[in-house]
């Protein structure tokens, strides 16, 4: 590899701001924090969502699907669009 072209690719803790659960992974990005941690110093990144915080990976999805009231939305215009009573 060539030197002076490629990005700093190290340890960098990141940091969901939802619940707070930090982790420890490899990467290029650029931050102005740093972290502490078992008597390193690490760049600090600071997440909106991660894994451990949304709810697609989670399984907590808070949404309750009225498909009967869809479906009466639906037929009723059904009904106005074409003229017929449902």
């Amino acid at each position: 590899m060539k030197e002076g072209i490629h990005p700093d690719y190290r340890d960098v803790v990141f940091v969901d701001v939802t619940n707070g659960v930090q982790f420890i992974t490899r990467s290029t990005v650029q931050t102005r924090e740093t972290i502490k941690l078992d008597g390193k110093e690490y760049p600090l990144f600071k997440c909106d969502v991660t894994s451990e915080s949304h709810p697609f990976y989670t399984g907590a999805q808070n949404k309750v699907l009225d498909t009967a009231g869809r479906i009466d939305k639906f037929r009723q215009k059904f009904a106005r669009a074409t003229g017929k009573a449902a």
